[in-house]
């Protein structure tokens, strides 16, 4: 039995240093053209709050259609001054391939100077798209996590956001979006990162699982498949391309600095041309200090005063001198930064500094 496993043993092993570690599946470093979601977007009505509703005009003129349509008449001259609704937006995402019946999650926010949506239900909402009709209809009972609170004396606590809630599976689909996904003979893979050698890749990959000339790569971005027409035979072949395995091109060489928060991104294949670096630091420090001045004895026109007196130093570090030869890698610089205690700012303006000198072999990025 020993012997039968050894060999096992070793051809997985085999098998398991072969296997590239750094591949992915097709389906999470690129989408499908035509396969997306939609935005949809409402206005309506929240009911029940405990005191905590709107005080603007368009809530009150919002009550008033509503009960217009319901055949309740309101004259003119009457203000409801309602407490208990809100004006608020509805917006939620329809998924690509929805159909009517599947219900959908939907975010609820005020829009007007309601306190809190915390124990209100929304009413029956429409919900548009782009094109300006209807795909769903939402409704029912908010889950709001914020809280509000207030006392007599003025004094407020609130936890969260108590003007936003959610309402799973809060809205209905009533119509489903047309989508170009069946109307041509070929699919069309979009590459999540613009990159010349993973649209390579992925089309070799392809060719060589199904056949040549199947897959065609249109740019760095996007490669076309050639696909059946037949829904169910598309069906069965996007899922097994979308699990092919694809080694993705490395990016190019970046480095990222976040002058705001002192966040330094050092990128992979990051080299430093023939360099030498020195970078020292000022430190001027401003004391002041008050002396009082008094009159002498028992004299008629002295005053009290009070004379500033300032004392500045300035002291300058000692600058360290770093000398790199050409294609060192810039962890070698940070490391030797490092050593001495610099500061990400001084980083910062060493990286500045090397690009400017045309030393830094990378895109230097500052958000």
């Amino acid at each position: 039995m020993k012997r039968l496993l050894k060999p096992f043993m070793y051809c997985m092993m085999a098998l398991a240093i072969v296997q590239p570690l750094q591949a992915e599946r097709l389906k999470d470093i690129a989408s499908i053209s035509g396969v997306r979601s939609n935005a949809l977007v409402g206005y309506g009505l929240v009911v029940g709050l405990n005191g905590t509703g709107d005080k603007t005009p368009f809530t009150d003129q919002t009550f008033i259609n509503m009960m217009n349509k319901m055949g309740i008449t309101i004259p003119p001259n009457i203000n409801p001054k309602l407490k208990n609704i809100a004006a608020v937006s509805i917006h939620a995402e329809l998924p690509a391939f929805a159909k009517p019946g599947q219900t959908i999650d939907v975010t609820v926010s005020s829009i007007g100077n309601a306190k809190s949506l915390r124990g209100g239900s929304l009413l029956m909402t429409p919900l548009k798209a782009i094109d300006g009709k209807v795909y769903a209809i939402s409704q029912g009972s908010l889950v709001v996590a914020g809280f509000d609170a207030g006392g007599a004396d003025g004094s407020r606590i609130t936890v969260n956001v108590p003007s936003t809630g959610r309402i799973p599976s809060g809205a209905v689909v009533e119509k489903t979006v047309a989508t170009p996904f069946y109307s041509s003979d070929h699919i069309v893979f979009n590459l999540d990162r613009s990159d010349f050698t993973t649209a390579k890749r992925v089309t070799d990959q392809i060719n060589d699982y199904l056949g040549p000339d199947i897959a065609q790569a249109m740019d760095s971005t996007s490669i076309k498949v050639t696909a059946p027409r037949d829904p169910n035979q598309r069906v069965l072949f996007l899922s097994v391309l979308e699990n092919l395995q694809v080694i993705s091109g490395e990016a190019s060489a970046k480095v990222i600095i976040n002058s705001r928060t002192g966040t330094i991104v050092i990128g992979q294949h990051v080299t430093v041309a023939s360099a030498a670096i020195t970078h020292g630091s000022l430190t001027v420090t401003i004391t002041e200090n008050y002396e009082v001045s008094q009159p002498e004895a028992f004299s008629e026109n002295g005053r009290t005063v009070v004379t500033p007196r300032s004392d500045i130093q300035a002291q300058e570090g000692d600058g360290h001198m770093f000398l790199f030869g050409p294609g060192v890698s810039l962890s070698t610089i940070v490391q030797a930064v490092n050593q001495v205690g610099a500061a990400p700012s001084d980083l910062m303006a060493i990286l500045e500094a090397l690009k400017q000198a045309g030393a830094l072999k990378a895109d230097l990025i500052v958000i």
